[in-house]
C-alpha cells in the first residue's frame, strides 16, 4: 500500500463528505482520480461514467495520457472499464506490452502512453451500476489483491458518496447528475485547450492553472472554465511546478 493506514481513513472521509450545499461532482470525480494513485500506488487513474443514454463517457483523469488512452478504449468500444462495467467484476490487464491482450487497440494506446498494466474496477451500488475506473501502472505485473479490494473499497465508497448526495437511491436522478458532469466536463476541457493554445504550455499545466484559480478565488470550478470559454476571464499562467499536484 502506497499510504499510511492514517492517510487511508483521511481520504475515506473525504469521500463520503458529499452532502454539502456547494458540492462540485466535476471535483469531487478528479479529487477521486488524485486520491487513487495516491493510495494505492499506481501512476494514473481515469473515470467512466454512464449517461442517461447508457453510454459510457469520460470524466475524469488524474493525467492527460491517461485521458486519451481513455478516451480510445470509449472510441474503440474495448477496454478493461468496458468489461467491469459490463460484468459488475474488477478486470486486470498485467501485460498491455504482451503479444496476447484482449484489448488490442486500447493495449497499443496504453504503450504509447507508458502504461504496461492497467486494473479495472466496477463503481456499482449493489446491483446499479454508474461507470468504471481505470488504475494505470508503468510497470507490468498483476495489481496485489490487497491493493485490489482497497481500490474496490475507493470506488464503491465513491459511489455511494454521489448518490448520498441527492438523498435518493433512483436511477433516473443519478444519472440526470452525471449528465450534468459530462455537460461541465466539456466547458472544462474545452477552456484547457484555450488556455494551453494562449499561453503555450501542455493541456495539463492549463488543467492546474484552472484548478489553482478556482481554489484562489473560491469559485467552482466549471464556473471558471465557462469564464474563460466565453472570454470573461484571462487566467495567468506561473511558471510550471513539477511538484504541483490535483
Amino acid at each position: 500500500m502506497a499510504a499510511s493506514e492514517h492517510r487511508v481513513q483521511e481520504v475515506f472521509i473525504e469521500l463520503t463528505d458529499t452532502l454539502v450545499a456547494d458540492f462540485d461532482i466535476i471535483e469531487y470525480l478528479d479529487r477521486l482520480a488524485a486520491r487513487c494513485v495516491e493510495i494505492l500506488g499506481v501512476d494514473a487513474c481515469g473515470i467512466l461514467l454512464v449517461d442517461h443514454h447508457g453510454a459510457l463517457n469520460l470524466v475524469a483523469a488524474s493525467t492527460e495520457a491517461a485521458r486519451l488512452v481513455e478516451l480510445t478504449q470509449l472510441q474503440n468500444s474495448e477496454g478493461p472499464c468496458l468489461d467491469a462495467f459490463r460484468t459488475g467484476r474488477p478486470v486486470q490487464g498485467p501485460g498491455l506490452d504482451g503479444p496476447a491482450s484482449p484489448w488490442p487497440r486500447f493495449a497499443a494506446a496504453a504503450v504509447a502512453a507508458g502504461y504496461t498494466s492497467v486494473q479495472a474496477l466496477p463503481m456499482r451500488l449493489r446491483q446499479t451500476m454508474l461507470g468504471a475506473l481505470n488504475l494505470f501502472s508503468v510497470t507490468s505485473g498483476p495489481v496485489s489483491p490487497a491493493t485490489v479490494a482497497l481500490g474496490q473499497a475507493l470506488a464503491d465508497t465513491a459511489t455511494i458518496g454521489l448518490v448520498h448526495q441527492r438523498a435518493l437511491a433512483r436511477q433516473e436522478v443519478i444519472t440526470e447528475q452525471l449528465q450534468t458532469a459530462l455537460n461541465s466536463r466539456v466547458i472544462i476541457e474545452q477552456a484547457k485547450g484555450y488556455l494551453a493554445r494562449h499561453h503555450d504550455i501542455s493541456v495539463q499545466d492549463a488543467f492546474l492553472a484552472l484548478r489553482r484559480h478556482a481554489r484562489t478565488t473560491g469559485r467552482l470550478l466549471t464556473v471558471v472554465a465557462a469564464d474563460v470559454v466565453h472570454g470573461n476571464l484571462d487566467i495567468a499562467v506561473p511558471p510550471a511546478d513539477p511538484s504541483a499536484t490535483i
